[in-house]
């Protein structure tokens, strides 16, 4: 549970139709803060929002904006202008697991904006009005490890490491303001991007998170208005004491297996 006192009566949460993102939605709302909701899937986002207004009594709004598209700020803004929105989950981004050399410059580009520069964006219109209002909260998500080199995630984790960079440079920034901003760095999560990854929850060696338990550690850690946080104990165990070199060579021979790898473009 949050304090709708500290961060307002809306939260805006991007890539709010599935995952942890989803998650996000429904524990703010489960602490009466009415959700903006943010995707390209119209129709899922609806659901999420009518069982946000179902179980919690919030208000609720869906907006169907695909993030990766240029000037989509523009319109968020306009279609959240009558909202006084004190909690920004930005949450989007993306997960396309594949040789580097393999890639085309339509999908780099695409992941860059979507994964790294609409973070930005964002950041800047809503943390003008979060500044101005002396109070509110910004969630970053990214990966954990993710400016280590993750080898067949190479673009996808570099985008990532900006947001990561990107927040806790916003976090010393926009402290004096008293805005709240974390880092939520998750690894794997029981979430449908494992699926594009060709994992299985139940075979893999080490447990996912649930993407329940990731959300509630990070909304801890912003009303804590701790820099970063990386959910489950193991994760930051792991994080303490295996070296990055290692973490590399671990998710090489993970994603060498993976038919898409395993075949590359001749």
């Amino acid at each position: 549970m949050i304090d709708d006192r500290k961060f307002g009566r809306w939260a805006l949460i991007t890539g709010a139709s599935s995952g942890i993102g989803r998650e996000f939605a429904r524990q703010i709302a489960a602490s009466t803060i009415n959700v903006a909701l943010v995707a390209r899937r119209d129709s899922l986002l609806r659901e999420v929002g009518l069982e946000c207004s179902g179980k919690f009594g919030v208000e609720h709004r869906v907006i169907a904006a695909d993030l990766s598209e240029e000037g989509f700020i523009t319109r968020l803004a306009q279609a959240t202008s009558d909202l006084d929105i004190g909690l920004v989950i930005s949450n989007a981004g993306s997960a396309n697991p594949g040789r580097f050399l393999d890639k085309e410059s339509d999908e780099l580009a695409m992941t860059l904006r979507l994964s790294a520069l609409a973070h930005a964006e964002i950041a800047r219109h809503f943390g003008r009005m979060l500044a101005e209002r002396r109070r509110g909260g910004l969630v970053f998500v990214g990966a954990m490890g993710a400016e280590n080199g993750a080898p067949f995630m190479a673009h996808d984790g570099g985008a990532k490491a900006y947001v990561r960079s990107l927040g806790l440079a916003l976090h010393a920034e926009l402290k004096p303001y008293g805005v709240h901003v974390t880092d939520v760095l998750p690894g794997p999560t029981d979430t449908p991007v494992l699926a594009r990854f060709g994992l299985n929850p139940k075979s893999m060696s080490i447990k996912p998170l649930q993407a329940g338990d990731v959300v509630r550690e990070g909304l801890r850690a912003l009303s804590a208005n701790r820099p970063e946080l990386i959910p489950g104990r193991m994760n930051r165990i792991m994080r303490a004491v295996v070296p990055a070199s290692v973490t590399r060579a671990l998710m090489m021979r993970m994603f060498e297996k993976m038919p898409a790898i395993a075949s590359p473009r001749s």
